[in-house]
């Protein structure tokens, strides 16, 4: 019982997300050509938490509904960003900056979403909203297989083509690459990866930073490296998992504050390496 309905479904549910996040982070680093292009910091996982949220609180959604408004939050955030950055084109880091200011606005809005709602519905998502594993059992672990087995692959199908694009749009267009449609998909499945972890585990941050860094230093290539990537990922998030459990034992940490207090020093490792090369 220990292995089979605690230990193991956790330790896969790990593995599962971490893989998700780790894919999602290489898909935007490949779009936006920055190692600073993550969902995380862009405000994709942001408008994801803000969508279940919404519909968690205000419209009282299971977890179908609070997945379905974790996807469309993560949609309708993209699009705002891009919107906003978009000049003729969308530039990596000028996207990366307006991404920024959409999450620190929508994480304003999720604490006075969470400050407004009765107690009932504020613990719990002030809870989930740690991003945690805690109370995961091997129910969650069918749907969340499901999703990666399907997702995984399209975003695999899609490496040759993200490769192309990162040459740039008139080099891609040039070997034929659609890339207006290419770069619309790609989002699509970045958003929808993180979408579905938020929807069950909440927002976990920075995993999607780190493991596409950690798994081009592995494998040596400046390009896109999706499966390694999802390997890192899930890697780490077991990692940090593994720490949350016993850091404070018997207490258990949330595995979103593990992450968020390992990746901010990465991240701002990362801000200031950004700033010296410019």
């Amino acid at each position: 019982m220990v292995i089979t309905e605690w230990r193991l479904p956790r330790a896969l549910l790990a593995l599962i997300f971490g893989a998700a996040l780790g894919v999602s982070g290489a898909i935007f680093q490949s779009l936006t050509r920055n190692p600073l292009g993550s969902p995380d910091v862009i405000g994709f996982a942001s408008g994801s938490y803000t969508g279940a949220l919404i519909a968690m609180i205000v419209l009282g959604g299971g977890y179908v509904g609070t997945a379905i408004g974790s996807l469309i939050g993560g949609i309708l955030t993209a699009a705002v960003v891009f919107a906003l950055s978009y000049r003729g084109g969308v530039q990596g880091f000028r996207l990366i900056i307006v991404g920024i200011g959409v999450a620190a606005m929508l994480s304003a809005f999720n604490s006075w979403l969470i400050l407004r709602s009765p107690i009932e519905a504020a613990m719990r998502a002030g809870v989930w909203g740690s991003g945690s594993l805690n109370g995961l059992s091997i129910e969650h672990l069918p749907a969340a297989a499901i999703t990666l087995a399907i997702l995984l692959p399209l975003a695999i199908a899609l490496g040759p083509g993200l490769r192309q694009l990162e040459l740039g749009d008139d080099a891609a267009a040039a070997l034929g690459t659609h890339t207006t449609r290419l770069r619309l998909v790609a989002i699509l499945l970045g958003v929808a990866l993180t979408a579905a972890v938020t929807a069950i585990a909440g927002p976990i941050a920075f995993i999607a930073l780190v493991a596409p860094q950690i798994a081009r230093r592995v494998t040596k290539t400046a390009g896109l490296a999706l499966l390694p990537s999802a390997l890192i990922g899930g890697v780490l998030l077991i990692a940090a998992d593994f720490l949350a459990q016993r850091i404070f034992a018997p207490v258990q940490l949330p595995v979103g504050m593990v992450t968020v207090s390992i990746g901010g020093l990465y991240f701002l490792a990362l801000l200031i390496r950004e700033y010296r090369t410019r």
